[in-house]
């Protein structure tokens, strides 16, 4: 979208400018904008000359923002978001008339309640969906970016950024082979796992920290059978009797077809699981009925 100000600075400019900032470099910032580098050093002289700043230093053909570049940042920078949203507005209803929504979310959720949710939708909604994965961190980062429309994390998220409605709530769980000895427990703690190999997530996660903390707490070295990066990971060296894993429970519901059991895990945590969308996005209409059956599906895990 360009838009002309009264000083005749365009919009465009000003993106332009904001993206040569965040890059910190015109060579980045034209990768990211998929245009030319002489394109980014034309537009940064115009808005330079309509402004009638010195909003750059040349050192040694590189651009050195000055504090100036940075106080109309961060002036124009609303601005921008106001525009960023439109623009993705209007891409999601590009998206709709041809038929396709993005989501992203923790690729787990593809074993149960995503599947079951896209088919509900797809039942009266032609609607073909492109699912992206990857960190809490990475899918927040691709709907506040408009690379997906939709997301499905756990809180806390940026309540100045996006809007959310509540999926599901979970506690931690030991999961284990169908017959376990565990089996017997109403609740497991740390003393009942400490013979037992774990198969668990990578140290830089907090539940890793809390599971091995809680047996190293008891005077114990846990038994790392597996180390994984991803939820989903685990299920298979779980059920092929590796080891047992402590997780949450939502997680433990999407591995149903495994034939595996699990026990609540004390002490332990408490997720909150939500659908969130950009802050102010209008929700079209196959957004808004693929909330509500995600909803659903994680209601009726």
């Amino acid at each position: 979208m360009v838009g002309k100000t009264v000083t005749g600075v365009t919009i465009r400019q000003l993106q332009i400018f904001r993206e040569v900032l965040r890059a910190g470099s015109e060579r980045h910032a034209a990768k990211i904008l998929k245009i030319t580098q002489p394109a980014v050093s034309q537009q940064i002289r115009q808005l330079e000359l309509e402004v009638d700043l010195a909003l750059f230093a040349r050192e040694n053909n590189r651009l050195v923002p000055t504090d100036r570049a940075w106080d109309l940042l961060r002036s124009v920078e609303g601005a921008l978001q106001s525009v960023d949203r439109i623009e993705r507005s209007m891409a999601a209803l590009r998206n709709e008339e041809a038929g396709s929504l993005s989501l992203a979310a923790p690729g787990v959720f593809c074993l149960n309640a995503i599947p079951r949710a896209i088919q509900a939708v797809r039942k009266s909604n032609p609607l073909s969906f492109q699912i992206r994965s990857g960190s809490h961190q990475l899918i927040a980062e691709q709907v506040l970016n408009g690379r997906a429309d939709l997301g499905v994390s756990r809180l806390p998220l940026d309540e100045r950024a996006f809007e959310w409605a509540p999926a599901a709530t979970a506690r931690n769980v030991c999961l284990f082979q169908a017959g376990h000895r565990l089996a017997a427990k109403e609740v497991i703690t740390p003393e009942d796992i400490i013979d037992e190999a774990l198969v668990d997530i990578e140290p830089q996660f907090a539940a890793h920290q809390m599971n091995i903390n809680a047996l190293r707490y008891r005077g114990v070295e846990p038994d790392l059978a597996v180390e994984y990066d991803a939820n989903s990971h685990d299920v298979g060296f779980v059920a092929a009797g590796v080891g047992i894993s402590i997780i949450n429970s939502l997680i433990a519901r999407e591995y149903r077809q495994f034939g595996l059991e699990f026990r609540p895990f004390e002490p332990g945590a408490i997720y909150h699981y939500v659908v969130f969308w950009q802050r102010g996005r209008q929700l079209t209409i196959g957004m808004r009925q693929t909330v509500d059956e995600l909803l659903g599906a994680f209601a009726a895990t």
